[in-house]
């Protein structure tokens, strides 16, 4: 028998909700995320949403958690492929910065960001199980390059936080749409960077 139609008063799957938080903010921006207009797309009422979620805060966290975990699946199969450490660098680079302006993901992260300034402590840890899971992985991969002698010998663990703190800076500009500043831009600047931090001579 083909499923009954949802209904007002039936919950959808979760990450049918977070999938369409994610949908709207791509089509409409975070302007257009509303809870009256979310439930219509997903049929439940504004009421039963924040039943479900509580508040908007917590719903724009767990989206991005949810989407967190996709990028991490393709990260961690970007990470273990058979290419170079700097390929492999590149590869997490390029999955780390934005698509461009108003790549959707980034643009939560930016308003989460903005939120966590009155957050509670559980959603500072969340976020930080975030961060850490990039950090670690970036660790690890610059530690492989200077064992595999690709890479000049150098602090994995502070040149990832210097290395994070560049990429998000470059991030902001270009999810913001700051004139003369393009992707491939920031991709040039990041791997002249790499190059004379980590494999000219020295």
């Amino acid at each position: 028998m083909p499923p009954a139609p949802r209904t007002r008063n039936t919950a959808p799957p979760r990450e049918d909700v977070l999938a369409a938080v994610m949908a709207t903010v791509a089509e409409r921006g975070l302007d257009g995320l509303t809870m009256a207009g979310l439930g219509r797309e997903v049929g439940m009422s504004s009421g039963h949403l924040l039943y479900y979620f509580r508040t908007k805060d917590e719903l724009l966290l767990q989206t991005l958690e949810w989407s967190e975990n996709r990028l991490g699946d393709r990260r961690r199969l970007l990470l273990s492929g058979p290419g170079s450490v700097r390929e492999r660098l590149d590869a997490y680079i390029g999955l780390y910065l934005p698509a461009g302006h108003r790549d959707p993901h980034w643009t939560l992260w930016l308003e989460v960001w903005n939120r966590s300034r009155d957050a509670g402590d559980d959603a500072r840890v969340r976020q930080a199980a975030i961060e850490g899971a990039w950090h670690r992985d970036l660790v690890a991969l610059l530690a492989e390059g200077g064992a595999r002698g690709e890479f000049r010998r150098v602090d994995a663990e502070h040149f990832a936080t210097r290395l994070r703190a560049l990429l998000d800076g470059f991030s902001v500009h270009l999810v913001v749409g700051l004139p003369g500043t393009g992707r491939a831009q920031v991709l040039d600047r990041v791997a002249e960077f790499l190059e004379e931090s980590l494999t000219a001579a020295g």
